[in-house]
């Protein structure tokens, strides 16, 4: 019997056999100064057929945290006997990347532009090019995040779980919470969709930072998720994730009043309606304004910066049908089997160890 073969693949006009393993430089509009801009696509093709996932990061240029979890991704050695193919984008905003902002020089937000057009703005044209060609060269998607400048959130997917498909990547996925998000109106989700292709969003951290914690985290969700769509192999010695806790709605706390934010719980921490989370005060220390949870849940985003206007967000927090100490237990638990190490790598493998 003829063995089955998957056909050549074409991104940005370079063709792509099985089997074989490319960079491809997808070019955007030049910067003003005539300096030529492209998008880096690392191709990663499987002698075997299977789905095509494409891994993007950086759609909001200073949100990095996914940029080194594709590197370590690439890395893998696992990805030698991988069927399908990998469409591995680790910049997607590389203007805004270059400038360490969100947006891109004409102002707009790259993931409220999708699928963009040919002859509109700059973020539009963007937009047009990745949807051409990854996303709908593609079976399945999973697109990297953080929180904004001063914002960290706790690892989370945010998924229509609606859709069959999508519901499937995120329980794979590993991470123990869950949002159910619907889609928005120019997101790359939702232009993903509307193609028929399934597309997760992982959330984790801050701007401009690496966190160890949830780029390990990150790393090992997409390997479970490559390994739940049939592009690498189950692991008999992996022990299987608890499917992860799925909220339904969240709410912000807002700053009550403009002072110097004392904040007393951490992100994933469990907390009560009515229980003091955080202090604002006056920098002379003459007065002082306890903050309380609206509401039982968990703390899936927080501010760092401890300077807040009134009305400023300040906690975003996830209500849960289930019991939320059994919630908690759950996070306790993720990060207690992530936490970094001491190890001991040589130089060779230095690239490698953990981000302190």
């Amino acid at each position: 019997m003829a063995k089955t073969t998957q056909p050549e693949i074409s991104i940005g006009g370079v063709s792509i056999a099985p089997g074989e393993s490319t960079v491809v430089e997808i070019p955007v509009a030049p910067m003003y100064t005539n300096d030529d801009l492209s998008i880096s696509v690392q191709v990663i093709r499987g002698k075997r057929p299977g789905p095509t996932l494409f891994i993007s990061a950086a759609i909001h240029g200073d949100e990095i945290n996914g940029v080194e979890i594709i590197r370590r991704l690439l890395r893998q050695k696992v990805l030698k006997n991988m069927r399908g193919t990998i469409l591995a984008i680790p910049i997607v905003n590389v203007y805004g990347f270059v400038n360490h902002t969100r947006y891109l020089p004409d102002g707009r937000d790259l993931n409220r532009s999708f699928p963009g057009s040919a002859k509109g703005s700059l973020t539009g044209r963007v937009a047009h090019t990745f949807h051409k060609e990854i996303v709908l060269k593609s079976t399945h998607g999973i697109d990297l995040h953080t929180g904004s400048r001063h914002r960290s959130n706790f690892p989370q997917i945010r998924a229509d779980l609606d859709n069959p498909d999508s519901l499937a990547m995120t329980e794979a996925f590993g991470v123990p919470l869950a949002l159910d998000a619907k889609l928005r109106d120019g997101s790359l989700r939702g232009s993903a969709q509307e193609a028929g292709i399934p597309v997760i969003l992982y959330e984790a951290g801050e701007a401009l930072r690496f966190e160890e914690l949830y780029i390990r985290a990150g790393l090992k969700g997409i390997i479970n998720v490559m390994r739940s769509i049939g592009m690498l192999k189950q692991s008999t010695r992996r022990k299987a994730s608890a499917p992860p806790v799925i909220s339904y709605q969240t709410s912000w706390l807002r700053a009550p009043e403009s002072g110097v934010l004392r904040t007393l719980v951490p992100l994933g921490a469990k907390v009560t309606a009515g229980q003091v989370i955080a202090m604002v005060a006056d920098p002379l220390g003459t007065s002082e304004t306890p903050m309380t949870a609206p509401n039982d849940g968990i703390v899936i985003g927080r501010t760092n910066l401890p300077l807040v206007y009134e009305g400023d967000a300040t906690f975003h927090i996830a209500l849960y049908e289930k019991n939320v100490t059994a919630v908690e237990k759950e996070v306790e638990q993720f990060q207690e089997e992530l936490q970094p190490v001491d190890d001991s790598l040589s130089p060779a493998d230095a690239s490698n160890a953990p981000i302190i």
